[in-house]
């Protein structure tokens, strides 16, 4: 493999405000770069958003020294965030070099480096047109690592996430061994969603001087996007979930990379990603009419009652309440809830979609509330707020997903007691335990990608609801599940110190 070029900067600081001199004060025994393109609270459009806001925090927590890299969009500086300049860095193209701004800011005690620049930006939208954003995200990463000599802070781990942060670890795998700051530095490349693989970046990786060749383990149609030159540069490999980690391996979940994921199976490893108990914790949620807990729930039936209200639904708590907060997308399988319900208009129970998405599937969606007025309800939005109070209200939390890397609705619902139907597949498998009548499991599941299997699925929950005692059982068990970031970090800082300790030897 060659890949030729690299990136200029300006190995001194020249800003010294309050956050440099943080970024300076840490002492650990390991430094690790996390690159990402999104991360709440400062941006959200996706998944993406919940790990890369959440994780880097209970890493830290293990005493490493992470830094956050994100891209300086427009709608970030619009925020309320305080941040600084801190210094500034070039990254080399053949038609010039294109300045780099290096702004910090704090996400809850983790420092992140905000990288500008002109092809930052060039769009006010996080995502854009293809050509737009290979060239926004190769600028991107390249413009992190280069933003880390500019102030003299040298980690020992880049942790890149998904194809838009590929590059990074494409560049330090060719350079690194001639490049006396990047010298020994590992990689870790986190594939969250592997069918979106970037759009072809041939072009583009030349002009910035990542020119790949040699690519021999990957099929030819995939040698110019970003993903596929990630899973094939990085030292390690990991995904979201173990489950997930095994199905990319197979043709029906490999989207053409199976062959090479099956060559690096010893460096790939499934992490399930988890949720941050203070942020989701019903105890404490402001959005609910009633807080809660395992040990005390009585007062979630308030809940049922305001989210039956709001949505115009009849307030009759015995009626069993049925949700989907999702992306309206193939893979989330809205059709086959859709098709399972029509089969079951003689039982009792109400339904909320709320979410956006694919327009055919947002219509269908649309025209299926319409006809049954009284029981179905469509909500088109991006709602936050009513989210939290479907998760504190609801009582089947459904989640057929054709594929599922890890996915965190099951996890938030289960903590708010809101019980997951789900398909058995990636993170899905790995998190919710199938009911068994002994007084075993924290949900219901199912194998086939069929309207008939979820239907029984449901079924089965629907005929449990009737019995309130194993139900409150169930819900006890559920939210008495562990899902938070700290097993991920440990697992993670255990994939660190292996990385490194290979680098040294």
């Amino acid at each position: 493999m060659g890949i030729c070029g690299g990136v200029g900067v300006a190995r001194t600081p020249t800003y010294n405000g309050p956050l440099l001199a943080l970024i300076f004060s840490a002492e650990s025994s390991m430094r690790v770069l996390y690159l990402a393109s999104e991360a709440t609270p400062l941006v959200k459009v996706g998944g993406l958003a919940d790990v890369a806001g959440e994780l880097p925090r209970a890493i830290l927590s293990l005493g490493i020294d992470i830094r956050l890299a994100l891209p300086f969009y427009p709608s970030i500086k619009e925020t309320h965030f305080a941040v600084e300049q801190i210094g500034e860095a070039t990254v080399k193209h053949s038609q010039g070099g294109h300045g780099a701004e290096i702004y910090a800011t704090q996400i809850r005690n983790v420092p992140v480096f905000l990288i500008d620049g002109d092809p930052i930006r060039q769009s006010d939208d996080i995502y854009d047109a293809p050509e737009i954003d290979v060239d926004k995200f190769t600028f991107f990463s390249l413009a992190a690592l280069a933003s880390c000599e500019a102030i003299g802070w040298q980690p020992e781990i880049v942790h890149a996430n998904d194809w838009h942060a590929a590059p990074s670890v494409a560049w330090l795998k060719a350079h690194r061994d001639s490049d006396g700051f990047w010298s020994g530095v590992a990689s870790v490349f986190t594939v969250h969603n592997l069918p979106y693989m970037g759009s072809d970046a041939g072009q583009v990786f030349t002009g910035y001087g990542v020119n790949v060749t040699d690519l021999e383990d990957l099929p030819s149609w995939s040698r110019t996007l970003p993903l596929p030159i990630g899973l094939a540069t990085a030292d390690w490999l990991s995904t979201v979930s173990p489950s997930y980690a095994n199905e990319i391996q197979t043709p029906e979940f490999g989207h053409g990379m199976e062959q090479l994921l099956q060559s690096r199976r010893e460096r790939l490893v499934g992490i399930l990603n988890g949720i941050d108990p203070e942020v989701w914790n019903p105890t404490q949620d402001t959005e609910l009419t009633a807080t809660f807990s395992h040990d005390d729930f009585g007062s979630r039936t308030k809940n049922k009652q305001a989210l039956q209200s709001e949505l115009g639904f009849e307030t009759e708590t015995r009626i069993p309440l049925l949700a989907m907060v999702t992306r309206l997308d193939q893979q989330k399988g809205i059709d086959l809830v859709l098709d399972a319900l029509v089969d079951m208009m003689n039982e009792r129970w109400q339904f909320v979609i709320l979410g956006t998405g694919d327009p055919v599937l947002e219509e269908k969606a649309r025209q299926f509330s319409t006809t049954y007025p009284d029981r179905i309800r469509f909500v088109r939005r991006f709602a936050p707020k009513l989210a939290r109070k479907i998760y504190g209200g609801g009582d089947l939390m459904v989640i057929p997903s054709r594929y599922e890397p890890c996915g965190l609705t099951q996890m938030i619902a289960m903590r708010y007691g809101c019980i997951p139907v789900v398909r058995s597949t990636g993170g899905l498998k790995d998190t919710v335990e199938d009911y068994e009548p002994e007084g075993h499991g924290t949900g219901f599941t199912f194998g086939p990608v069929e309207s008939w299997a979820l239907r029984e699925a449901i079924q089965r929950g629907l005929n449990l609801y009737e019995d309130q005692a194993a139900w409150w059982a169930l819900q006890r068990r559920a939210m008495m599940k562990d899902f938070s970031w700290q097993r991920s970090a440990e697992d993670y800082h255990d994939l660190y110190r292996g990385a490194l300790e290979e680098k040294l030897a």
